[in-house]
């Protein structure tokens, strides 16, 4: 079943969202000082690709300069990101084919969120 909604979601929005998040992955590298979220951007991207049979989950060993990018992070993209997710997902969800994609889009609000100091992991 992993696999089927994977591969639905990835035709339907996954590649999309993805593509979305390594072209600012790729602007956040090539500025120097923000290669951190570039890298965050580049673990969403491939999480968006394929969401289903993975979770989120937070580092322990993540300190206070992760907080702080996070802060950052949170002022100029983060915001942004979550209404999109929010908006797409409610909108997936007014269909009974796209309530697991809209489900998924709200996993997704976490990391784009704080994507700083977590991590994804194989679902149990």
């Amino acid at each position: 079943m992993r696999l089927l909604l994977n591969l639905v979601w990835l035709v339907l929005c996954g590649l999309w969202m993805a593509i979305g998040y390594l072209i600012a992955g790729i602007i956040c590298c090539a500025l120097v000082i923000t290669i951190p979220f570039g890298l965050a951007s580049f673990r969403i991207a491939n999480y968006a690709l394929w969401p289903f049979g993975r979770t989120i989950e937070p580092r322990r060993d993540a300190g206070a300069a992760s907080a702080i990018g996070n802060l950052i992070w949170i002022i100029f993209a983060g915001w942004w990101l979550a209404i999109g997710h929010l908006v797409t997902g409610v909108l997936l969800c007014l269909t009974i084919i796209g309530i697991p994609l809209g489900i998924a889009n709200f996993k997704l609000i976490p990391v784009s969120l704080v994507p700083l100091g977590s991590r994804i992991v194989p679902a149990p």
